[in-house]
């Protein structure tokens, strides 16, 4: 199989034997990989793959056909259309992972479309919902919602009865969120806790899903007492300075998750809730795969560029074969 190695902080195409599946696992003929962010930061060296993952491989996200299944497989067979949420190695023609872990393609979905889904809607929904608490009519705060996980967010908030506000350094940006189902939209400026004050009524948000940091003195009081923030992303620095009076008084709660870094049973578990609870949305229409660009196996260098261009509102996908 052919797949993109890194090499001195650089994608290199190489020739690798083929996979075999493991017991309980299938190995998939990739169709379409999704690009993500820590895709481009694993390049760099700056985001290891997990424990018992080749480091060499990135790639979080595939969709694509069963083409083998190991012996006490029982629930999937070949010629199976999957998709899903891997700790790395996607950036392949092949992958194999748990028979549990993969996620049915919906009905009338293409496979590049469907490699949008895995990654940011499960981190969404596990920020929101099972992190974060969300529901119904309460406000929520996602930041940015500009990108996959954040168009995600905004889709899942608006389809599950809750209030989503996207920010963003510049409002035109929010276009596609707000086509997606926005409540409203503020501008990340010196003005952030204003704004949230005057959508929520001085209330303040009930869950904050922050993908930038670090500085939260401010951010926080746009949160309401009790409210909770979930943070999945530092891309705006590593260290931030608290005023912890302030968080104390209001009862706070801080939370951070990654998808990527989780043992077997916790993957398995989030490909459940995909299956109960966000598979029947897809298939009713309620939610939807997200805006696509598309990039050929062979240009997966191009997929990078684009995404660290950050002009955008969508998903970078890498398509195999024809």
């Amino acid at each position: 199989m052919r797949a993109w190695c890194i090499e001195d902080q650089q994608l290199q195409l190489d020739t690798l034997p083929d996979l075999q599946p493991g017991p309980e696992e299938i190995c998939v003929q990739v169709k379409a990989i999704g690009v993500n962010r820590a895709d481009l930061l694993q390049v760099l060296g700056r985001y290891p793959a997990p424990p018992g993952t080749d480091s060499r491989i990135p790639g979080l996200e595939y969709a694509g056909v069963v083409s083998a299944v190991g012996e006490r497989v029982q629930q999937r067979q070949v010629g199976d259309a999957v998709m899903g949420l891997v700790p790395g190695c996607a950036y392949a023609e092949q992958v194999v992972t748990h028979e549990r872990e993969a996620l049915t393609i919906p009905d009338g979905m293409d496979f590049a479309r469907a490699a949008t889904l895995p990654e940011a809607f499960l981190t969404a929904y596990r920020a929101l919902f099972l992190e974060g608490g969300l529901q119904p009519g309460q406000w929520c705060l996602i930041r940015p919602a500009t990108a996959g996980v954040g168009l995600a967010a905004t889709q899942l908030a608006a389809a599950l009865g809750a209030r989503p506000i996207g920010s963003s350094r510049d409002l035109s940006k929010l276009d596609t969120a707000n086509d997606m189902g926005l409540a409203a939209q503020v501008c990340e400026d010196g003005t952030l806790k204003a704004q949230l004050d005057a959508l929520t009524g001085g209330h303040g948000v009930a869950v904050i899903l922050d993908m930038v940091g670090p500085d939260w003195n401010a951010l926080l009081g746009g949160l309401r007492p009790e409210g909770t923030l979930v943070n999945i992303g530092i891309l705006g620095g590593l260290t931030t300075e608290l005023n912890l009076g302030a968080l104390l008084m209001k009862r706070q709660t801080l939370k951070s998750m990654t998808m990527r870094s989780q043992p077997l049973e916790n993957r398995i578990r989030m490909a459940q809730v995909f299956n109960d609870r966000l598979a029947p949305l897809f298939a009713s229409g309620k939610l939807l795969s997200l805006p696509v660009e598309t990039f050929p196996f062979t240009d997966a260098k191009a997929a990078h560029e684009h995404m660290a261009g950050n002009d955008f509102s969508g998903k970078r996908v890498i398509v195999v074969g024809d």
